[in-house]
């Protein structure tokens, strides 16, 4: 796959040929595709902004094959060092817009437009965090004192005291969860409103869970703990789980007339088929458990089933 041709602002809109595929989205379930899809010998673009949360992990400990774990930031060098053997190229570029045309679609990337057969959305989504300057939170990822995920590190919090940042059945849920690595779990509102019901203060106070109100703020990092004002005073914590949701990434999905949820995931077949046909969609833009391992299934899935659609529609032959 070749990098495309800076686009000059007064040369007016350009377009291209047409691929294969193009796939937005550089992180693992977008490069996994990326392989899959060069192997197969067809013509495809990798365009991603450079907002992978895979980026941010410090070191995943649960994905197979790495028995020492493997920081997020190494496993993406390598996956796409990958890639590009296979003749694929990252460019980093944010597309603005999809648009279905004919038999294909036109992506958009501001004052360009590329042509394909078919496109991979594999766009993830965005954390929402408690308010705190980007170098602590920086810092604080890359120290283990701030989480997001419990299924991916809940182990390395093992009988440590852990806070969760978060409210209602989402919150009581990670505390419930994290409830089975430590017995020191204290659940902190982001604001005055605790939104709990009868049912989750009874499961929290069931599991000896602590209920503390907000509103947060003040965060620091001292020493080795990561520390916060709270209604009950200023708390420090060994690691911090904000559990305020996500914003899902899907909405140049949308915009083109694909089905999500109310929260914004696509709506998947089993074979990675969005509701329109020839879009496709992998990793955590899609309802799922926002694993690594499980983004780079959907996406083999996802570039396979691409590979045979394309080659029913044009036989694909050396």
């Amino acid at each position: 796959m070749n990098v495309m041709a800076p686009h000059s602002p007064d040369a007016g809109p350009a377009q291209e040929g047409v691929d294969d595929c193009v796939i937005i989205g550089a992180g693992p379930a977008g490069l996994t595709a990326a392989i899959y899809l060069a192997r197969f010998w067809l013509k495809i673009r990798l365009f991603d902004s450079g907002n992978s949360r895979a980026a941010w992990i410090p070191r995943t400990n649960n994905h197979a094959g790495y028995p020492d774990g493997i920081p997020g930031q190494d496993l993406l060098r390598l996956m796409q060092e990958q890639a590009q053997r296979f003749g694929a190229v990252r460019e980093e570029a944010t597309v603005t817009a999809i648009e279905p045309d004919g038999d294909g679609f036109i992506v958009r990337i501001g004052a360009r437009s590329v042509r394909t057969r078919s496109v991979l959305l594999a766009t993830g989504v965005v954390n929402n965090r408690p308010e705190m300057d980007a170098g602590l939170h920086s810092r604080a990822l890359g120290a283990g004192l701030l989480r997001y995920c419990p299924i991916c590190d809940g182990y390395e919090v093992t009988d440590k005291r852990v806070g969760i940042v978060g409210k209602g059945q989402h919150g009581m849920k990670e505390a419930l969860f994290l409830r089975g690595y430590t017995r020191d779990v204290t659940l902190v509102s982001p604001d005055a409103d605790m939104a709990l019901d009868d049912a989750c203060a009874a499961a929290l106070d069931d599991a000896g869970i602590v209920r503390i109100a907000g509103p947060c703020g003040g965060f620091a990092i001292e020493g080795d703990r990561f520390v916060f004002d709270t209604a009950a005073g200023r708390m420090s914590f060994d690691s911090v789980y904000p559990a305020m949701g996500s914003v899902i990434r899907s909405e140049l999905a949308v915009a083109a007339g694909a089905r999500a949820t109310a929260e914004g995931c696509l709506e998947v077949d089993d074979h990675q088929r969005t509701s329109i046909p020839g879009l496709f969609a992998a990793g955590d833009v899609v309802k799922g458990l926002d694993q690594i391992s499980h983004a780079m299934g959907e996406a083999g899935v996802a570039a396979t089933t691409i590979r045979n659609m394309l080659g029913d529609q044009r036989p694909i032959r050396r």
